[in-house]
Parts: C-alpha cells; structure tokens; sequence
C-alpha cells in the first residue's frame, strides 16, 4: 500500500514540475518578445536608456556602436555567475537561456519605429522592457541581472536591495547626462518609471491585498461576523496576556488574522467598529498570497 501511495506521490510530483516548468517557459518567452519590441521599436532607435544593466548595455551600444545583442550577454554574464553562486543553478540556466534568447532576437529581427514622440517613446518603450522583465521574473528567471547584484551586496553590506539599485540608477543617468545629453538622462528616468511600474503591476498583480490582525474582547463575535457576514477566511491565534491599555495585567486572548483585497479593508472596519469600536486593528500590505479562502466564497 505504501509503495502504490509512493508511486503515486511521484506521479504527481512530477506532473506538477512539468506544469511548472512549462508556465516558466510560456512567461520567459512571452517576457523575452516583450523586451525585444521594447528595445528594437521604441529605445534602441532613438539612443534612449533604461536603468539596470539593460541601460549599461544601451549606454554602451551607444558609446561604442557596438552590438548590443553582445553588449546584452556580456553586461549579464557577471550577473549570471552570482546567481549561480546566491539563487540556484536552475536559476542561473533559465536567466542564461533567458539572455541569449533576449539577444538573438534583439540582432536579428528588424521593426519600424512606432513613434518619433520622445514621451511616448520614453513610456510606451518602458513598458514594454517592463513587462518583458516582469514575466521573466514570474518564469523564474532575469533579463537584466541588477536585482541579482544588489541582492548579493545586500548580505554583505548595510545597504538593501532597493538603496543599491536606487544608487546605481543615479549614477548611470548620472553618467547618461554628462556623457550623452541632460535630455536623454531625463527621458531615459521616464523610461525607467514606466519600466519599474510595470514589473511591479506584472510581479504583484492589479489586487493588492491587506493583512488585518484584530486584537478585541468581542473576538468571537467579530470572527462570526468576518466568516459568516462577509464571507472570508480568518485565523484565530492564542495569546497570553501582556500590558493593557489601562496599565495593568491584560487577559489571554484571542487574536484574529485575514486577509482583504484594498477595496474591503473599509467594509471590514465598519464591520468591526459595529461589534467593538475599541478594538486595536493592525493593517499591512501584503504582496501577494496563494492557497486558503483568499476569494470570497458564495454566502448561503
């Protein structure tokens, strides 16, 4: 019995890794399309820059006129040996077919130029480099390799992951406006606006979600009230009695915990300040979630 449950664990295992793997691919080459029209119909034509180490490789390209689909492997490679060395071998592979294939259609495939307007140049050229990096990222993979960096100098030193990409940006445009123009500098800092909000609306999705804990008296009513009335998931934790409010020894309690879209957290309130107005109620975003009763289920 146990070895037909093992055989069937394996099954499953491995159907789920296919799965995987195959959404990974469908995300890395959706990303690898959408950078490459980026590049090749909106920056590349008009010697605009992106930040990261696509803007390195754009800057270069620029300098040099040398190839930027060789320009794009060998700005990434060192970046692709960290992530080897910090992430995962897997990791690293994807990243570098990722790359490769980002660069063989940036050299071969020619498209017309959309639009002569350096604004929408400078937005519609962001988001489409955006989007390109977004779904890497969802694929498991990098097309541009500053995050990996950044994330290794963070272990090693005060600075996080965003204080290193906010000051290699900085200096990058820094050097984009001495060397090439102030304008370009700017144009390009649009870019790299509409580039990041896009990977940040591809990597979170359009529904940020809100984590409220609920310390109250009434935590029975209230955890009535969030299931029954408003139809969500809720966690209830034990806690032991800490300092109240009113300087002396509080009671153990019931502490409550769920999850909301940002567009219920008001409803929520008002349900709670209906059962107990004083009750301490904690919010903090939350990025992303997966499995447990995340969408409202149908009330009967």
């Amino acid at each position: 019995m146990k070895r037909i449950l093992k055989i069937h664990e394996t099954d499953f295992v491995r159907q789920l890794v296919l799965k995987r793997n195959i959404k990974d691919f469908v995300l890395i080459t959706g990303g690898v399309i959408m950078a490459s029209i980026g590049l090749k119909a909106f920056l590349l034509p008009n010697n605009f820059l992106d930040g990261g180490a696509m803007g390195v490789s754009l800057l270069l390209q620029m300098l040099t006129r040398f190839d930027l689909s060789i320009l794009i492997i060998l700005v990434n490679l060192p970046f692709i040996v960290l992530g080897a060395r910090n992430v995962s071998m897997q990791f690293a592979i994807k990243s570098s077919l990722a790359i490769f294939a980002l660069a063989t259609l940036v050299h071969f495939i020619e498209l017309p130029t959309i639009t002569d307007d350096k604004l929408l140049i400078a937005v519609f050229g962001g988001f489409f480099l955006g989007a390109g990096i977004g779904l890497s990222i969802r694929g498991g993979s990098v097309i541009d390799g500053t995050e990996v960096l950044a994330l290794s100098v963070s272990r090693r030193s005060s600075l996080t992951v965003g204080d290193f990409i906010a000051i290699f940006n900085i200096i990058l445009f820094a050097l984009a406006a001495l060397i090439v123009s102030i304008e370009t500098a700017m144009y390009s800092m649009l870019t790299y606006i509409s580039a990041s909000k896009t990977i940040d609306f591809i990597i979170n999705g359009i529904e940020e979600y809100i984590g409220v804990m609920i310390i109250s008296d009434d935590a029975e009513t209230l955890r009535e009230v969030i299931v029954h009335e408003l139809g969500r998931g809720i966690t209830v934790f034990k806690s032991d009695g800490g300092y109240g409010n009113k300087g002396a020894a509080a009671p153990d309690k019931n502490i409550l915990f769920c999850v909301v879209t940002r567009l219920e957290v008001t409803k929520l309130l008002l349900e709670i300040d209906k059962v107990d107005s004083k009750a301490f109620v904690i919010q903090y975003p939350i990025k992303d979630t997966k499995g447990g009763m995340i969408k409202k289920r149908p009330l009967h």
